[in-house]
């Protein structure tokens, strides 16, 4: 039955669903591991690292994380192009904005506006391009304005977005979400206890035997001593640190 509906993003099936917009987020499924906490003083993005060659030079090479402007960093899972293209689009618009109003664009107006142009590809593509397939990643946003503070949401194919304060995309995401729910405090907790639960919901779900600094990409959203937003990408000899500090290295080979 799927197959007479799924050869374009504009016809809806007998039971009111979009199969491209499903196979795209099926693609997600398939994606390395990335994951957001939010922190009462920051916010920690983390994620699973697919391509892991020793050739890869990881000092200069980030597969996961991207920051979008001073105040806005997001952390992807699906398609890398896609989210290149996407990438490319949104740090646009936040310059345009920044450009025209002389300061930053509120975190959730930007990932609204993001979020318009991957919900109009469900819909009609763009006008040149009828009926072009649906964008195959979701991102996290880690972000921090004037208005609310830190804020932490996630978006998908579809174009819809929602505000959390932890979650995950990409594989075993139904897992980490289950050990992020019992472990959050509702209260909050602070940016140190966030790297923590990061590392130990990664170890968990991750899909490597070993754990490592060149399996994952780890970097915080905070304030800086002068009251800076400040986006930290950590360097593979700052992760290996974060994984001693929690014994992860050990108790992972322990496990094989």
């Amino acid at each position: 039955m799927a197959r007479r509906y799924d050869s374009r993003t504009t016809i809806f099936s007998p039971e009111g669903r979009l199969y491209q917009v499903e196979y795209a987020m099926e693609a997600i499924s398939h994606a390395g591991t990335a994951l957001g906490i939010l922190a009462t003083d920051g916010i920690v993005l983390a994620a699973e690292k697919k391509v892991t060659s020793k050739l890869l030079e990881q000092i200069v090479s980030s597969e996961k994380l991207y920051v979008i402007s001073d105040h806005i960093a997001v952390a992807v899972a699906g398609l890398t192009a896609d989210a290149n293209s996407l990438i490319n689009h949104v740090r646009q618009q936040a310059q345009r904005y920044l450009i025209t109003y002389k300061e930053e664009i509120p975190v959730e107006q930007l990932v609204q506006g993001l979020c318009d142009m991957k919900q109009g590809y469900t819909q009609y593509g763009e006008s040149r391009f009828i009926g072009l397939r649906p964008f195959g990643v979701s991102f996290l946003y880690a972000g921090h304005d004037e208005h609310y503070g830190f804020q932490l949401y996630q978006s998908d194919p579809s174009g819809n977005y929602s505000g959390w304060k932890a979650t995950c995309i990409g594989a075993n995401s139904s897992n980490a979400q289950s050990i992020l729910k019992q472990e959050y405090k509702e209260e909050g907790i602070d940016l140190e206890s966030a790297k923590r639960m990061a590392l130990r919901v990664l170890s968990k779900t991750m899909d490597a035997t070993t754990l490592g600094s060149d399996k994952m990409e780890f970097a915080t959203l905070s304030k800086n001593v002068k009251g800076k937003v400040v986006f930290k990408v950590f360097k593979p000899e700052e992760i290996e640190v974060l994984l001693e500090g929690e014994n992860l290295l050990q108790a992972k080979e322990e496990e094989k």
